[in-house]
């Protein structure tokens, strides 16, 4: 039952379909057909200004395909049509109807094909695809017309079929290099650097000098030929210029340019005219021009790496400098919670000893009262070595002075007073705690892997229009030498942070030379509110108390 009732719908269906006929839906838009209009005329004119060995409406056919989004094919299939049929309608009765026909219809669709066919690498960095695009047309185009015209004329052409090819691959070619390498460039305008005065400046100059040389060319008389092959070699190197300059844009305007120049002053004065010699140079800037816009790529592909490595390296820099300045900010919180806590610890010990004072204990009081000054001494001394405070408002050398790392390296006996030169405040909170850090790991190092004394020795400066310091922890025996493990454990801690900020680390024979840049210093660290106890600099609250 099933498959009968299955079978009574499929023929409902197909009795519908014989009865209803197939429907179609298909728009027609004003702007397509605005579209194919122009193409026509676009190829119209330009076959006005072309040879067999110089054909622009090649050109026009792959810049016009290259333009349009393929949605838009069908206009320019129409517009290919039309133009075809009021030039080769009349030469029905002389060529016959299956060649104006089938030569017509078959060359817009063989290009499509093979433009689709290059579309996944139309997207690559390079454009060298526009070479393989421009010979496979050529190539494609020749293929359909000789054969066609071979095949399906009363008359077979008189021409040998080796110099026919030649002749129209060439001119194909050359046309297509003429007016695809500016359709590419306008479609990838988005993706190039903004044109500059400069640019548009050298551009002008260079093409002023194409067109004085090829108006010069143009006018030599026809007996020398040698002369004016010359001059046309020489517009090559406004071409060259622009190509080392600027890579692929400066290749996609010369290029063109080149090849215009030199077909518009080829001599034509009839169908089907051919200059030899203007043939002969124009196989050789089709061949110049192919090198020229590889070269142009692969210039214009290595400068956009170039420039991503150095934008990815100057973030990457960026970042680094930002995760350690935000790493600051939270040694710099906890710090804060510290001195709040030594604070309430402190008061709470003053009421203690105010209430054992009152309940006739003084020695005790005076007892509780010294080793709490003490204990609150060292507590504010390893504060400051977590976040130096002093840091924010007096700079870095009153915090290697009077912070908890002074007292530290005065405690190990080793290091000496430290002589530090220039004014420190001119260089940003981050740079600043950038070389507190590497300073004091520089000397934790010395302490924990060498012997003997160490001196410190750091100077702010100026190097041209950048400010930095340069810092140097050394063994004050100039005749010793840093150990192997000490050189390396400080590439491995310093150069982080160092190249963080632009600078370097350099384990020498007795020292480590650390120097830092200014690299676009990060935003300034926010200030503690003016009545907080614990914004006092490390040690002032357990000097008073004492």
């Amino acid at each position: 039952m099933e498959a009968d009732r299955v079978r009574r719908q499929e023929g409902e269906v197909r009795l519908n379909w014989w009865n209803e006929g197939l429907q179609l839906k298909l728009r027609i838009h004003p702007a397509g057909l605005a579209l194919a209009a122009l193409y026509a005329i676009a190829c119209w004119g330009a076959r006005q200004l072309s040879l067999d060995q110089f054909y622009l409406p090649a050109g026009v056919r792959v810049a016009a395909v290259l333009l349009c989004p393929p949605r838009l094919w069908p206009y320019l299939l129409l517009g290919e049509y039309a133009y075809f049929a009021q030039m080769r309608v009349p030469m029905i009765e002389k060529y016959g109807p299956a060649w104006v026909l089938l030569g017509s219809t078959l060359l817009m669709p063989a290009v499509m094909l093979i433009v689709h066919l290059h579309r996944k690498f139309m997207t690559a960095s390079t454009n060298t695809w526009l070479i393989s695009v421009a010979a496979s047309c050529a190539v494609a185009v020749t293929s359909l017309n000789l054969v066609l015209a071979h095949l399906l004329w009363p008359v077979p052409p008189a021409m040998p079929v080796l110099a026919s090819i030649a002749r129209l691959v060439v001119g194909d070619f050359i046309g297509i290099l003429t007016l695809a390498p500016l359709a590419l460039l306008w479609i990838r305008r988005s993706t190039h650097p903004a044109w500059t005065r400069g640019f548009l400046l050298q551009a002008g100059a260079a093409l002023t000098v194409m067109v004085v040389l090829g108006l010069y060319a143009a006018q030599l008389p026809l007996d020398e030929v040698n002369a004016k092959t010359s001059m046309q070699l020489m517009m090559v190197i406004p071409v060259v210029v622009m190509t080392c300059l600027y890579g692929w844009r400066g290749a996609a305007i010369g290029v063109p340019s080149l090849n215009l120049i030199i077909g518009l002053s080829t001599p034509g004065p009839y169908t089907g005219a051919f200059d030899s010699a203007a043939f002969a140079t124009q196989q050789v800037m089709a061949t110049t021009g192919v090198a020229l816009l590889v070269l142009g790529s692969r210039i214009s592909h290595y400068y956009h790496r170039s420039r991503l490595g150095e934008v990815g390296e100057r973030d990457a820099l960026k970042h680094a400098r930002n995760s350690l300045f935000a790493s600051e900010l939270d040694l710099r919180e906890r710090a804060r919670h510290l001195r709040k806590l030594g604070d309430g610890i402190d008061t709470s010990l003053d009421e203690v000893a105010n209430w054992l004072s009152a309940q006739g204990h003084p020695t005790v009081a005076s007892s509780l009262l010294h080793m709490a000054s003490v204990h609150s001494r060292q507590l504010r001394e390893q504060t400051s070595m977590v976040y130096p405070a002093a840091l924010e408002h007096l700079g870095l050398y009153v915090a290697l002075q009077a912070g908890g790392v002074r007292e530290a390296w005065d405690l190990s006996n080793r290091v000496l007073r430290p002589c530090l030169l220039g004014d420190p405040c001119q260089l940003s909170a981050g740079l600043q705690l950038a070389a507190y850090r590497a300073l004091n790991d520089a000397v934790s190092l010395l302490l924990h892997h060498e012997t003997g004394q160490i001196q410190v020795r750091a100077r702010c400066g100026r190097v041209g229009s950048r400010r930095g310091i340069l810092m140097s922890v050394a063994l004050l025996d100039g005749y010793r030498a840093l150990s192997v493990e000490t050189r390396e454990a400080a590439i491995e801690r310093l150069a982080g942070r160092a190249m963080a900020y632009g600078g370097s680390v350099q384990p020498q024979r007795n020292r480590i030379r650390i120097a830092l840049i200014e690299t676009g210093a990060p935003a300034p660290l926010p200030s503690f509110h003016p009545t907080d106890r614990s914004a006092s600099f490390d040690g002032e609250h357990s000097q008073t108390r004492a």
